[in-house]
Protein backbone atom coordinates (compact mmCIF):
# COMPACT_ATOMS: atom_id res chain seq x y z
CA UNK A 1 0.00 0.00 0.00
CA UNK A 2 1.29 3.44 -0.92
CA UNK A 3 1.66 6.05 1.78
CA UNK A 4 -1.53 7.83 2.85
CA UNK A 5 -2.28 11.24 1.36
CA UNK A 6 -2.12 13.87 4.14
CA UNK A 7 -4.65 16.14 2.43
CA UNK A 8 -7.14 13.28 2.19
CA UNK A 9 -6.65 12.44 5.87
CA UNK A 10 -7.18 16.05 6.89
CA UNK A 11 -10.28 16.38 4.72
CA UNK A 12 -11.74 13.18 6.19
CA UNK A 13 -11.24 14.52 9.75
CA UNK A 14 -12.84 17.85 8.81
CA UNK A 15 -15.91 16.10 7.37
CA UNK A 16 -16.37 14.16 10.61
CA UNK A 17 -15.89 17.27 12.78
CA UNK A 18 -18.21 19.40 10.62
CA UNK A 19 -20.87 16.71 10.25
CA UNK A 20 -21.34 17.19 6.50
CA UNK A 21 -19.39 17.44 3.24
CA UNK A 22 -20.73 20.94 2.55
CA UNK A 23 -19.73 22.30 5.98
CA UNK A 24 -16.26 20.75 5.62
CA UNK A 25 -15.94 22.28 2.14
CA UNK A 26 -16.69 25.73 3.58
CA UNK A 27 -14.05 25.25 6.30
CA UNK A 28 -11.44 24.07 3.79
CA UNK A 29 -12.35 26.60 1.09
CA UNK A 30 -12.93 23.76 -1.39
CA UNK A 31 -15.90 22.70 -3.48
CA UNK A 32 -18.15 19.97 -2.09
CA UNK A 33 -17.33 17.60 -5.01
CA UNK A 34 -13.62 18.04 -4.26
CA UNK A 35 -14.15 17.13 -0.61
CA UNK A 36 -16.30 14.11 -1.54
CA UNK A 37 -13.66 12.96 -4.04
CA UNK A 38 -10.85 13.12 -1.47
CA UNK A 39 -12.82 11.03 1.03
CA UNK A 40 -13.83 8.55 -1.67
CA UNK A 41 -10.20 8.18 -2.84
CA UNK A 42 -9.11 7.59 0.76
CA UNK A 43 -11.77 4.89 1.16
CA UNK A 44 -10.64 3.25 -2.10
CA UNK A 45 -7.01 3.31 -1.00
CA UNK A 46 -7.87 1.67 2.33
CA UNK A 47 -10.54 -0.64 0.96
CA UNK A 48 -13.09 0.23 3.70
CA UNK A 49 -16.06 2.52 4.19
CA UNK A 50 -15.08 5.41 6.47
CA UNK A 51 -18.24 7.54 6.68
CA UNK A 52 -21.93 6.68 6.81
CA UNK A 53 -25.07 8.81 6.91
CA UNK A 54 -27.34 8.64 9.97
CA UNK A 55 -30.41 10.79 9.40
CA UNK A 56 -29.23 14.19 8.18
CA UNK A 57 -25.78 13.93 9.74
CA UNK A 58 -22.69 12.02 8.77
CA UNK A 59 -20.76 9.90 11.25
CA UNK A 60 -17.65 7.73 10.99
CA UNK A 61 -17.95 3.96 10.70
CA UNK A 62 -16.00 1.78 13.14
CA UNK A 63 -13.12 1.78 10.64
CA UNK A 64 -13.47 5.56 10.33
CA UNK A 65 -13.28 5.99 14.10
CA UNK A 66 -10.09 3.96 14.21
CA UNK A 67 -8.55 6.06 11.44
CA UNK A 68 -9.79 9.35 12.93
CA UNK A 69 -7.74 8.88 16.09
CA UNK A 70 -4.57 8.45 14.02
CA UNK A 71 -5.52 11.21 11.56
CA UNK A 72 -5.78 13.81 14.31
CA UNK A 73 -2.41 12.85 15.75
CA UNK A 74 -0.86 12.96 12.29
CA UNK A 75 -2.48 16.35 11.60
CA UNK A 76 -1.14 17.73 14.87
CA UNK A 77 2.35 16.36 14.19
CA UNK A 78 2.39 17.90 10.71
CA UNK A 79 1.26 21.27 12.09
CA UNK A 80 3.95 21.12 14.76
CA UNK A 81 6.60 20.37 12.14
CA UNK A 82 5.45 23.22 9.89
CA UNK A 83 5.32 25.69 12.77
CA UNK A 84 8.75 24.64 14.04
CA UNK A 85 10.23 25.47 10.64
CA UNK A 86 8.20 28.60 9.86
CA UNK A 87 8.82 30.18 13.25
CA UNK A 88 12.54 30.41 12.43
CA UNK A 89 11.70 32.49 9.39
CA UNK A 90 8.97 34.83 10.65
CA UNK A 91 9.07 34.82 14.45
CA UNK A 92 5.86 34.82 16.49
CA UNK A 93 2.97 35.47 14.13
CA UNK A 94 -0.40 34.10 13.06
CA UNK A 95 -3.82 34.24 14.70
CA UNK A 96 -5.03 33.04 18.10
CA UNK A 97 -8.74 33.08 19.00
CA UNK A 98 -9.67 33.39 22.69
CA UNK A 99 -13.13 32.99 24.21
CA UNK A 100 -13.97 34.26 27.69
CA UNK A 101 -16.66 35.85 29.84
CA UNK A 102 -17.51 39.54 29.57
CA UNK A 103 -16.10 40.41 33.02
CA UNK A 104 -12.67 38.93 32.30
CA UNK A 105 -12.71 40.49 28.83
CA UNK A 106 -13.32 43.97 30.24
CA UNK A 107 -11.37 43.91 33.49
CA UNK A 108 -8.64 41.25 33.18
CA UNK A 109 -7.44 40.80 29.61
CA UNK A 110 -6.73 44.35 28.32
CA UNK A 111 -3.32 44.82 30.02
CA UNK A 112 -2.21 41.35 28.87
CA UNK A 113 -3.39 41.98 25.31
CA UNK A 114 -1.67 45.38 25.23
CA UNK A 115 1.61 43.82 26.35
CA UNK A 116 1.30 41.00 23.81
CA UNK A 117 0.68 43.43 20.96
CA UNK A 118 3.74 45.45 21.95
CA UNK A 119 5.99 42.37 22.13
CA UNK A 120 4.56 40.47 19.16
CA UNK A 121 3.02 42.91 16.67
CA UNK A 122 2.58 40.20 14.02
CA UNK A 123 0.47 38.06 16.36
CA UNK A 124 -3.25 38.64 15.80
CA UNK A 125 -5.17 37.83 19.03
CA UNK A 126 -8.94 37.83 18.62
CA UNK A 127 -11.28 37.78 21.61
CA UNK A 128 -14.96 36.84 21.79
CA UNK A 129 -17.24 36.58 24.80
CA UNK A 130 -19.73 33.96 25.93
CA UNK A 131 -20.72 31.81 28.89
CA UNK A 132 -18.65 28.86 30.07
CA UNK A 133 -20.66 26.20 28.23
CA UNK A 134 -20.53 28.13 24.96
CA UNK A 135 -16.79 28.78 25.16
CA UNK A 136 -16.00 25.17 26.13
CA UNK A 137 -18.12 23.93 23.22
CA UNK A 138 -16.31 26.26 20.79
CA UNK A 139 -12.89 25.09 22.03
CA UNK A 140 -13.97 21.45 21.77
CA UNK A 141 -15.16 22.02 18.19
CA UNK A 142 -11.92 23.89 17.37
CA UNK A 143 -13.74 27.14 16.62
CA UNK A 144 -11.69 28.78 19.38
CA UNK A 145 -8.05 28.08 20.22
CA UNK A 146 -8.26 28.87 23.95
CA UNK A 147 -10.97 29.47 26.50
CA UNK A 148 -10.69 31.36 29.78
CA UNK A 149 -13.76 30.26 31.71
CA UNK A 150 -15.29 29.99 35.16
CA UNK A 151 -15.11 26.52 36.68
CA UNK A 152 -16.70 24.03 36.73
CA UNK A 153 -15.93 23.06 33.15
CA UNK A 154 -15.50 19.59 31.68
CA UNK A 155 -14.51 17.86 28.47
CA UNK A 156 -12.70 14.58 27.85
CA UNK A 157 -10.71 16.10 24.99
CA UNK A 158 -9.63 19.20 26.94
CA UNK A 159 -6.75 20.30 29.15
CA UNK A 160 -8.23 22.40 31.98
CA UNK A 161 -5.75 24.52 33.96
CA UNK A 162 -6.92 26.72 36.88
CA UNK A 163 -5.10 30.07 36.81
CA UNK A 164 -6.86 32.59 39.05
CA UNK A 165 -9.16 32.77 42.09
CA UNK A 166 -11.43 35.82 42.08
CA UNK A 167 -13.46 36.71 45.19
CA UNK A 168 -16.99 38.08 44.98
CA UNK A 169 -18.18 41.28 46.68
CA UNK A 170 -21.59 42.84 47.28
CA UNK A 171 -22.33 46.23 45.77
CA UNK A 172 -25.04 48.73 46.71
CA UNK A 173 -25.95 52.34 45.82
CA UNK A 174 -23.60 54.91 47.38
CA UNK A 175 -26.53 56.55 49.14
CA UNK A 176 -27.68 53.42 51.00
CA UNK A 177 -27.25 54.49 54.62
CA UNK A 178 -28.14 51.01 55.95
CA UNK A 179 -25.46 49.20 53.95
CA UNK A 180 -22.93 47.11 55.90
CA UNK A 181 -19.22 46.55 55.39
CA UNK A 182 -19.65 42.77 55.56
CA UNK A 183 -22.72 41.23 53.92
CA UNK A 184 -24.21 37.84 54.79
CA UNK A 185 -26.81 35.83 52.83
CA UNK A 186 -29.50 36.64 55.41
CA UNK A 187 -28.67 40.36 55.29
CA UNK A 188 -28.95 40.42 51.51
CA UNK A 189 -31.94 38.09 51.05
CA UNK A 190 -34.40 40.75 52.21
CA UNK A 191 -33.17 43.30 49.67
CA UNK A 192 -33.97 43.60 45.94
CA UNK A 193 -31.26 41.83 43.94
CA UNK A 194 -29.97 42.71 40.48
CA UNK A 195 -28.52 39.38 39.32
CA UNK A 196 -26.62 37.81 36.49
CA UNK A 197 -28.76 36.02 33.92
CA UNK A 198 -30.03 32.56 34.85
CA UNK A 199 -27.85 29.65 33.73
CA UNK A 200 -24.55 31.51 33.77
CA UNK A 201 -21.71 30.01 35.80
CA UNK A 202 -21.52 33.12 37.96
CA UNK A 203 -25.25 33.07 38.71
CA UNK A 204 -25.08 29.38 39.67
CA UNK A 205 -22.25 30.05 42.13
CA UNK A 206 -24.18 32.91 43.75
CA UNK A 207 -27.41 30.90 43.95
CA UNK A 208 -25.51 28.06 45.66
CA UNK A 209 -24.06 30.56 48.18
CA UNK A 210 -27.58 31.46 49.27
CA UNK A 211 -28.84 27.86 49.16
CA UNK A 212 -26.12 26.76 51.59
CA UNK A 213 -27.85 29.01 54.12
CA UNK A 214 -31.28 27.65 53.21
CA UNK A 215 -32.23 30.74 51.18
CA UNK A 216 -33.63 31.04 47.69
CA UNK A 217 -33.49 34.56 46.27
CA UNK A 218 -35.73 35.86 43.46
CA UNK A 219 -33.97 38.75 41.68
CA UNK A 220 -35.89 41.81 40.57
CA UNK A 221 -33.67 41.89 37.46
CA UNK A 222 -31.47 39.35 35.65
CA UNK A 223 -28.97 40.84 33.21
CA UNK A 224 -26.24 39.46 30.98
CA UNK A 225 -23.92 42.49 31.23
CA UNK A 226 -21.76 43.21 34.27
CA UNK A 227 -21.65 46.89 33.31
CA UNK A 228 -25.46 47.03 33.08
CA UNK A 229 -25.72 45.41 36.52
CA UNK A 230 -23.46 48.04 38.06
CA UNK A 231 -25.38 50.87 36.42
CA UNK A 232 -28.69 49.51 37.74
CA UNK A 233 -27.26 49.25 41.26
CA UNK A 234 -25.78 52.76 41.08
CA UNK A 235 -29.22 54.01 40.03
CA UNK A 236 -30.66 52.70 43.32
CA UNK A 237 -32.61 49.74 41.88
CA UNK A 238 -31.12 47.08 44.18
CA UNK A 239 -27.87 45.44 45.23
CA UNK A 240 -25.80 42.80 43.45
CA UNK A 241 -22.98 40.32 43.98
CA UNK A 242 -20.16 40.65 41.44
CA UNK A 243 -16.56 39.48 40.93
CA UNK A 244 -14.07 41.70 42.74
CA UNK A 245 -12.15 42.30 39.51
CA UNK A 246 -15.16 44.14 38.10
CA UNK A 247 -15.04 46.93 40.72
CA UNK A 248 -12.23 49.31 41.53
CA UNK A 249 -11.73 52.62 43.30
CA UNK A 250 -13.13 54.38 40.24
CA UNK A 251 -16.52 52.78 40.89
CA UNK A 252 -16.89 54.50 44.25
CA UNK A 253 -17.17 57.75 42.31
CA UNK A 254 -19.76 56.13 40.04
CA UNK A 255 -22.20 55.68 42.88
CA UNK A 256 -21.35 52.26 44.35
CA UNK A 257 -20.55 50.97 47.82
CA UNK A 258 -18.59 47.72 48.04
CA UNK A 259 -18.68 45.13 50.84
CA UNK A 260 -17.02 41.78 51.45
CA UNK A 261 -19.15 38.64 51.79
CA UNK A 262 -19.41 36.45 54.89
CA UNK A 263 -19.01 33.59 54.36
CA UNK A 264 -16.65 34.34 51.52
CA UNK A 265 -17.42 33.38 47.94
CA UNK A 266 -15.01 33.10 45.04
CA UNK A 267 -14.78 31.66 41.55
CA UNK A 268 -11.88 30.01 39.77
CA UNK A 269 -10.94 30.99 36.24
CA UNK A 270 -9.29 28.28 34.15
CA UNK A 271 -7.71 27.89 30.74
CA UNK A 272 -9.28 25.27 28.48
CA UNK A 273 -7.55 24.01 25.35
CA UNK A 274 -7.89 20.86 23.28
CA UNK A 275 -5.47 18.10 24.23
CA UNK A 276 -4.54 17.57 20.58
CA UNK A 277 -4.22 21.29 19.79
CA UNK A 278 -0.97 22.04 17.92
CA UNK A 279 0.92 24.53 20.07
CA UNK A 280 2.18 27.11 17.61
CA UNK A 281 4.73 29.67 18.84
CA UNK A 282 1.96 32.28 19.01
CA UNK A 283 -0.38 29.99 20.92
CA UNK A 284 2.40 29.12 23.37
CA UNK A 285 2.99 32.83 24.05
CA UNK A 286 -0.70 33.47 24.67
CA UNK A 287 -1.01 30.43 26.96
CA UNK A 288 2.01 31.58 28.94
CA UNK A 289 0.54 35.08 29.31
CA UNK A 290 -2.82 33.72 30.48
CA UNK A 291 -1.13 31.39 32.97
CA UNK A 292 0.63 34.46 34.38
CA UNK A 293 -2.64 36.24 35.18
CA UNK A 294 -2.75 34.51 38.54
CA UNK A 295 0.56 36.09 39.56
CA UNK A 296 3.52 34.26 41.13
CA UNK A 297 2.90 30.74 42.46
Amino acid sequence: MRRLNLDQLHTFAEVVDAGSFSAAAARLDLSQPAVSLQVRQLEQRLGVRLIERVGKRLKPTSAGMALLEHARRIDAAVDDAMQAVSSHARGVAGEVAIGTGATACIHLLPPMLRAMRKRHPKLDIRVSTGNTDGVVSAVTENRLDIGLVTLPAAGRSLHITPVLDDAFVAIAPAGDADWVDEASPHTLAARPMVAFEAGSSTRLLIDEWFLRQGLRVRPVMALGSIEAIKEMVAAGLGYSIVPRMSVSSAHYRRGLRISTLAPGLSRTLAIVVRQDKPLTPGLRKVLSALEGLGGPA
